[in-house]
């Protein structure tokens, strides 16, 4: 499952769920965990068990609370509602990866952990390889590592601080390592759409895959910076091309540049994406 974007949707507001399965993201994140207030959590979990039984038009993954919390089993009863993912939050590593599949059982959907949010966590970004069959894929977040810290995440003028721009350099190589998609996370002014596009931008270049969103505004932007335009796909076809032409080559020139595998790697790549997505 490609996907560009994750529209978050708290699990006590089904009144929005509709709302967000038509923004156009590539799926829905079902929120059990930061939009749920405590005394909220039951109800929430009645609301996202009836609307996944509703047969959804989009895949819907179900933030589930965190593996220690008093929560997390019965969060786990909503798997047999069969959500096409489950965003697991404060994974510390591999470890808890095995731990929830314990719990959910042989008929666990891929997983995503948001695999940065404790300090400790940070330190095993780059060790998710040997469960990597699980995963739907890898992302971070910044307001959960810095608040755990007493730090801020981002600066005056709205950077990422250097903590947080470790954390999302690891998760992206992390990630890569482990062979599955690397996802950014979230952009929090939600009024700000250009720079919203320049962050995309940013994330598409460092080797992120897509990105999760806070509002259906913000879907847009996310999946057509993630979508390769015509033009990077003709300049990708005339890189194959070059290639296909002059079989023995190691390095071509193409529009000027010289190019060896790694580009042609990548220019496969966009083709491939240019494929699946340039029709929406």
């Amino acid at each position: 499952m490609s996907l560009r974007s994750l529209l978050f949707v708290p699990g006590d507001r089904p009144d929005r769920f509709a709302k967000a399965a038509a923004s156009g993201a590539d799926a829905i994140i079902l929120d059990l965990e930061d939009a749920v207030a405590a005394g909220r959590k039951a109800e929430a979990r009645a609301a996202v068990a009836e609307y996944l039984s509703s047969a959804p038009p989009v895949p819907c993954f179900v933030r589930f609370n965190p593996l220690a919390s008093p929560h997390a089993r019965e969060d786990v009863a909503l798997v047999a509602r069969r959500p096409a993912g489950i965003v697991l939050p404060k994974v510390e590593g591999p470890d808890d990866i095995r731990a929830w599949l314990g719990l959910i059982g042989d008929d666990a959907p891929p997983l995503l952990p948001l695999a940065s949010e404790t300090p400790a966590a940070v330190f095993t970004l780059g060790t998710y390889r040997p469960v990597a069959a699980h995963l739907a894929g890898m992302t971070w977040g910044a307001e959960d590592l810095t608040s755990a810290m007493g730090a801020q995440p981002r600066t005056a003028d709205g950077s990422l601080t250097g903590t947080c721009l470790l954390a999302r350099a690891l998760t992206v190589l992390g990630a890569h390592a482990a062979g599955v998609q690397a996802i950014e996370t979230v952009f929090p002014a939600i009024d700000d759409l250009e720079a919203l596009a320049r962050y995309v931008a940013d994330a598409r270049r460092d080797g992120f895959s897509g990105m999760m969103a806070l509002h259906p505004a913000q879907v847009p932007i996310i999946n057509a910076g993630f979508t390769p335009s015509a033009e990077d796909a003709a300049q990708a076809q005339r890189i194959v091309d070059a290639f296909a032409a002059h079989p023995g080559a190691g390095v071509l020139k193409v529009d000027g540049k010289m190019l060896d595998a790694p580009h042609l790697k990548q220019a496969l790549v966009t083709l491939e994406r240019y494929a699946q997505y340039a029709a929406d």
